[in-house]
């Protein structure tokens, strides 16, 4: 949970808390006698594994000092009770398994099950107060950590934003803001799944993105820290997510502007098409004026009115270039490829690849068709490459509940006139893997 606005996050200073668990009385007082000769510690007990978890539920403790064979729920029923979640805070307490059984097979049986540590009976009493000062250094280590992750999460400078399709300069972007705005001294961050992430805002829903491999390598041992270099040279878009269709919602919006709040977000930088335009242009109405937002179209689609959008030409060279190997392929084999292109709404991207190309005939969403005429068009050539948008009568497919793609349907169409067309007739849906364009 994040600290109220100028809160100062501390490392507890009570002391730590060690549960015994022993069904024999004797053992378990002297366990305790000896671990009295810690500083700083406070010491529990229980009768067996039952009590424990009982205890355990109540306030857990650090460290678990358990044996293995006890009556109602053995030392396995404790390690799976806190080890089996290992997102469950449970799983953090360190726990240590005594028992009789000096077999190998048994050590790691426990530690397969979740035990941090074994030890061999009789307890020498000189390894015991050595094995829980490893918990102890490893518990504060852990602390440590957690307390540098809340306080780093807890004021967001630069925040990115990535949601919706991906295409070729997501990742690389990502690297080039990061880099400049790190040189300006800043501090970069970025939500994982987009403005599910924002709605979401726990820590885990955010990284903090470093260019400088030295600051990286101060700050690697924080969880969250992510070296965003690399990403210069990575395709597709690694902090993005499946557009968050729930954001239209005014209540689900509210909860990303209360994050960015809480978060304390200098500026926005978002990046993406015309979803993730809409997107931020909603939440800039509610969050504060003080917070600059920023938009950079990267988008396949070219769908951001008044500007060119980066990977917009690099997919039109990658649709091209498919188009030209689909063209030999027919020209070869004496066929027809109708090919879906992307293009949900006005086709830029499936008309500029045809162009490109040189394909016989692009067909847009509002594209208008005399199919009889295309249909012996068709006949009077050897090979031929038609390039369909697929937003091509997108919501007549969906009324007629139809699962076919545009190139099936558009072929459906020319079949409907009657002509007979002569050559065999491939139809090939959209092909994503122009959105990894590089």
């Amino acid at each position: 949970m994040l600290a109220k606005k100028g809160a100062v996050l501390k490392m507890k200073k009570e002391k730590m808390k060690i549960l015994v668990v022993d069904d024999d009385e004797a053992t378990r007082k002297l366990y305790v006698k000896i671990l009295r000769a810690l500083d700083a510690v406070k010491i529990v007990e229980a009768a067996d594994g039952q009590e424990a978890i009982k205890k355990i539920k109540s306030s857990a403790p650090d460290i678990v000092l358990c044996d293995l064979q006890m009556p109602r729920v053995d030392g396995y029923g404790v390690c799976r009770f806190l080890k089996s979640d290992p997102t469950s805070e449970l799983s953090d307490v360190y726990l240590i398994i005594i028992s009789a059984k000096a077999a190998k097979e048994e050590k790691i049986r426990c530690m397969n099950e979740g035990a941090d540590d074994y030890i061999t009976k009789p307890v020498d009493p000189d390894e015991l107060i050595a094995r829980v000062k490893v918990g102890l250094r490893i518990i504060s280590q852990l602390r440590r950590t957690e307390l540098e992750r809340r306080r780093m999460f807890q004021e967001m400078d630069v925040l990115l934003l990535q949601d919706g399709g991906c295409a070729p300069g997501y990742n690389p972007v990502t690297a080039f803001i990061t880099y400049h705005l790190e040189r300006m001294g800043r501090s970069v961050f970025a939500a994982v799944e987009g403005f599910k992430s924002l709605v979401s805002g726990k820590d885990d829903d955010f990284v903090r993105l470093v260019y400088d491999p030295e600051l990286y390598r101060k700050l690697d041992y924080i969880p969250g820290v992510f070296h965003a270099a690399p990403l210069s040279e990575w395709r597709g878009a690694h902090l993005r997510s499946e557009r968050f269709k729930d954001f239209v919602k005014k209540s689900i919006q509210r909860k990303a502007a209360k994050t960015i709040k809480e978060r304390n977000v200098k500026a926005i930088i978002a990046i993406g098409g015309n979803g993730t335009f809409k997107g931020i242009k909603a939440l800039c109405e509610l969050i504060p004026s003080s917070v600059q937002a920023f938009f950079i179209p990267v988008t396949i689609d070219s769908d951001i009115a008044g500007t060119e959008c980066i990977g917009q030409h690099t997919g039109i060279e990658m649709g091209s270039e498919k188009i030209r190997c689909y063209m030999a392929d027919a020209r070869t084999h004496k066929r027809t490829y109708i090919l879906e292109m992307m293009g949900a709404d006005s086709g830029f991207h499936a008309l500029h690849s045809c162009l490109g190309a040189r394909a016989h005939l692009a067909v847009l969403p509002n594209s208008v068709v005399d199919h009889r005429k295309v249909a012996e068009a068709l006949n009077e050539h050897d090979g031929c490459v038609i390039v369909v948008a697929e937003g091509y009568k997108r919501k007549e497919r969906k009324r007629k509940g139809l699962t076919m793609n545009a190139a099936e349907y558009f072929y459906k169409e020319l079949l409907a006139t009657g002509v007979k067309i002569k050559r065999r007739v491939v139809c090939e849906p959209f092909s994503r893997d122009i959105r990894g364009a590089a």
